[in-house]
C-alpha cells in the first residue's frame, strides 16, 4: 500500500477518535451542568457560564488535534 494512502487513513482515524472523545466530553459536561442546575436553580447562571468556558476549551483542544492530524497526513 502507498505510504501516502496510509497517512491519510491514519489521519482519518485520528480525527474520528478526536471528535468522538470531544463529543463524549461535552456530553458529560452538559449532563453535569444540567444536573447541578436542577438541584440548585439559583446557580444556573454561573454553572452555564462555566460550562460554556469548559466546552470552548474542549473544542479548542479538538481543533488543535484535528489540525495536527491534517498536518501529519500531508507530510
Amino acid at each position: 500500500m502507498d505510504p501516502k494512502a496510509l497517512a491519510y487513513l491514519a489521519a482519518g482515524i485520528g480525527a474520528a477518535i478526536t471528535v468522538i472523545g470531544a463529543g463524549i466530553g461535552i456530553g458529560k459536561l452538559a449532563a453535569a451542568a444540567m444536573e447541578a442546575s436542577g438541584r440548585q436553580p439559583e446557580i444556573a447562571g454561573p454553572v452555564r457560564i462555566s460550562m460554556l468556558i469548559a466546552a470552548a476549551l474542549i473544542e479548542g483542544a479538538t481543533f488543535f488535534a484535528l489540525v495536527i492530524c491534517i498536518i501529519l497526513a500531508n507530510k
